[in-house]
């Protein structure tokens, strides 16, 4: 039987999504308790309140998909259709991975359902090629970065800035503090340092090893030194585990705190972590940071250098307009500069904050107005209940 007429639909296919569709699930579900919602998602999509049709946020990865991996975004993509096809919902939400969600669009757009995306594809940063089908596959682009918009609506596609839901509930710096007080101490001069590896098997792979090399050096200049690691989940703490065991070993003075993004940010004197959303939270903590995402040499060079297009490639960057946080992004050496730019911050105090004091102004402060859960909530049921998708 078909589904009820106000049913929406997100389609989720990465652990960041599902926490952003969630957080906006739930707000929705606030908003009109009445509402049916479905997804292809994951377990805080679920348990936000909406029926999970197919559990799709594990596995995700980056780059150059192999043949298996294909294969099988082409069968979901088959079982989608047919999905939209028998119960064609009022509105489909897709959450970020364009590679993914694009041809389930095209799906929802050909069924003249109407399309809302929530987190704009970052066709700014490469490929910007992309927007044009963008504007074919969206009635409206739901945007987590203050300079998206502007860049969409000037290229023709609908778009609203929203703010991030990562900044929606302030920090609770008593808890952090109480966190942090289980972390290890330096000795004499040393420091503190807060690793974060990534959340996909490839970025493990490929970053934390020059982590672990970075942390070394530090270690040979300040010998006291400390750190923690802080995997997103138990399965990126076995791989972190697995990729320090093939290169002798965890470092016995390194701790984990998993799922302690927050409370390591907030202890840590700089943090060394992956270009992505995580960069918004340790913005958030006020925290000095080095930013890197390595790649393979080969595919840099025969594909990526040739479309990416944006000047930054990190967030923070790009939020305050200038080069405040030192990136390496894309990066495909072993990681002498990326210790030269750790030993930089953690040697200059004034360094330090300088960068904090550019996050809380330039980056932060961006978002102190936004509550990004609730305004996206208020776009899709506004956009619900326009005359494309209710006719």
């Amino acid at each position: 039987m078909p589904a009820p007429k106000r049913t929406i639909v997100f389609t989720a296919f990465e652990p960041s999504g599902d926490a952003l569709a969630a957080a906006v699930i739930a707000a929705l579900r606030r908003a009109d308790p009445s509402l049916r919602i479905a997804a292809w998602g994951g377990p805080n999509m679920r348990a936000a309140g909406a029926d999970i049709i197919e559990e799709t946020v594990h596995g995700a990865q980056m780059g150059l998909p192999g043949a298996g991996k294909i294969l099988e975004h082409l069968r979901l993509n088959a079982r989608a259709g047919r999905w939209l096809a028998a119960h064609r919902p009022s509105l489909h939400v897709p959450v970020d991975s364009p590679a993914a969600n694009f041809p389930i669009c095209a799906r929802s757009k050909a069924l003249g359902i109407s399309v809302v995306h929530l987190a704009a594809p970052q066709v700014w940063a490469w490929a910007q090629h992309r927007v044009n089908k963008l504007r074919r596959l969206t009635d409206l682009v739901l945007c987590l970065l203050p300079f998206e918009a502007p860049w969409f609506i000037a290229r023709g596609v609908p778009a609203a800035f929203i703010g991030h839901p990562m900044f929606d509930t302030p920090l609770d710096r008593a808890a952090l503090a109480q966190a942090a007080a289980l972390f290890p101490t330096p000795s004499g001069q040393g420091k503190r340092i807060a690793l974060l590896p990534g959340s996909r098997v490839k970025e493990i792979r490929n970053n934390f090893p020059v982590m672990l090399r970075a942390l070394a050096a530090v270690r040979q200049r300040w010998p006291g030194s400390v750190a923690v690691v802080a995997p997103a989940n138990e399965s990126d703490e076995a791989l972190a585990r697995a990729v320090a065991a093939e290169r002798g070993g965890w470092p016995p003075h390194a701790r984990v705190a998993l799922r302690g993004v927050d409370a390591a940010a907030s202890w840590a004197d700089v943090v060394l972590t992956v270009s992505g959303t995580v960069t918004l939270q340790v913005a958030r903590a006020g925290a000095p940071m080095v930013i890197l995402y390595r790649i393979k040499p080969v595919p840099y060079h025969a594909i990526g250098r040739w479309i990416i297009r944006s000047e930054s490639a990190t967030l923070p960057n790009l939020i305050a307009g200038r080069r405040i946080v030192p990136e390496f992004v894309p990066f495909t050496g072993r990681g002498a500069p990326i210790v030269a730019a750790l030993v930089d911050l953690l040697g200059s105090p004034g360094a330090r904050e300088a960068q904090r004091e550019g996050l809380r102004g330039e980056v932060a402060a961006r978002f102190e107005a936004s509550k990004a859960a609730e305004a996206a909530a208020a776009a899709i049921l506004g956009k619900m209940d326009s005359p494309i998708a209710s006719g």
